[in-house]
């Protein structure tokens, strides 16, 4: 079952100015992803979803023109062989680059995808796992900045169509509106409600030494990368300040990078992304290694179904994994239109896995050719 083909394609799609989305690295005014599909000898075909590292065409391009040609004629079934060879020549050599651990991860969810489709099972079945429910809350690019009313409007809405018991709130604004916003949220919803925090990197030290309080008063569970992700030192400081958790790992690249986190104990809530970190081969090394230290693994979601999917069914099979980010955002044609349904939530809050083999996913050539790459940063 060896490699013939290998191809990354960067695609795009506007976002509608009506359900503009401001965080804290900017309003979103585009989706990006970057699609990769892996060819057979035999014929069997993977997608899957490497992360556009906001810079969809790049990570596409090097793809197309190195990463290929270090896993072309491999065999497929081979995931960890392809693992070593594109670390030993590309991460280890030429520095833990993120687009390098990028494109290596859509490669390495092609290569599940085509793995589970060869022997006729479903991804999390292939790694010792079950379809089990798993715990969804209410996340993507989605409960931004805008007025407490209007946001305890959005989330009323999200929580009584489906059945989440947790939602995360952006954070990163200014300490005043944030506290004003998560305290408008606990007040009008269930006691029971798990309010989860994103700053998105927008936090100095001093902004969190003056929401801590505020966040320890209602009772909010996590506050995700108040930081950059190499900036130790605040986040060792910021864990001083109260007793909410601090959360990161999207934008942390593979395990050596989460070995870090280990060694520095400040970070006790891992979310490593399938599409960023270096795929479900590498993902299942940091949930191990989480493991050891009763650390649990709360995955980051990107942008298509195609990560959704893979990141469902990499919760099923692992011992410490916790919830699944579910993209509640108003329209996202990555989710709804690329490929079918990955996920739906049940009056429990709860998600299974896809139960056809690979992915369990179709994907639509054709939307993929009809969306090519919008240059440009995705928030302004």
């Amino acid at each position: 079952m060896k490699i013939v083909e290998v191809q990354a394609t960067p695609i795009s799609v506007p976002w509608p100015k009506e359900h503009a989305v401001t965080i804290g690295i900017g309003r979103a005014v585009k989706r990006d992803a970057v699609i990769v599909k892996i060819t057979t000898e035999s014929g069997i075909v993977g997608y899957a979803e490497a992360h556009h590292g906001r810079a969809p065409g790049a990570v596409a391009h090097l793809i197309n023109t190195t990463l290929r040609h270090l896993v072309l004629g491999m065999d497929a079934s081979d995931t960890s062989g392809v693992w070593q060879k594109v670390y030993k020549y590309q991460l280890s050599s030429h520095g833990m680059g993120a687009a390098a651990a990028i494109g290596l991860s859509g490669i390495d969810l092609a290569l599940w995808d085509i793995r589970g489709k060869a022997c006729g099972l479903p991804i999390y079945k292939l790694l010792g796992g079950s379809r089990r429910p798993i715990p969804a809350y209410a996340g993507g690019v989605a409960l931004g900045y805008q007025d407490p009313d209007k946001l305890v409007q959005e989330a009323h809405a999200i929580l009584e169509q489906g059945g989440y018991k947790a939602i995360k709130l952006r954070v990163g604004d200014t300490p005043e509106r944030d506290l004003a916003r998560i305290a408008a949220v606990r007040k009008q919803s269930s006691p029971n409600l798990i309010i989860l925090t994103d700053a998105n990197t927008g936090y100095s030290v001093a902004d969190v030494r003056h929401v801590m309080p505020g966040f320890d008063d209602n009772c909010v569970a996590w506050l995700e990368e108040p930081f950059p992700a190499h900036d130790h030192r605040s986040y060792a400081l910021a864990r001083t300040f109260g007793r909410v958790a601090l959360a990161a790992g999207e934008n942390h690249y593979t395990r050596f990078e989460f070995n870090r986190l280990l060694e520095d104990g400040s970070i006790t809530i891992w979310q490593p992304d399938v599409s960023k970190t270096g795929g479900i081969t590498e993902a299942l090394h940091i949930a191990a290694m989480a493991s050891a230290w009763k650390i649990p693994v709360h995955p980051h979601s990107s942008m298509t179904g195609l990560n959704m999917a893979a990141t469902i069914h990499f919760l099923s099979a692992i011992g410490n994994g916790g919830y699944f980010e579910a993209d509640v955002s108003k329209v996202n044609p990555f989710r709804d239109e690329l490929c079918s349904t990955p996920f739906s939530v049940d009056a429990n809050g709860n998600v299974l896995a896809p139960d056809k083999p690979g992915l369990g996913l179709e994907i639509d050539e054709d939307f993929i050719a009809r969306h090519p790459v919008i240059e440009g940063p995705a928030y302004v």
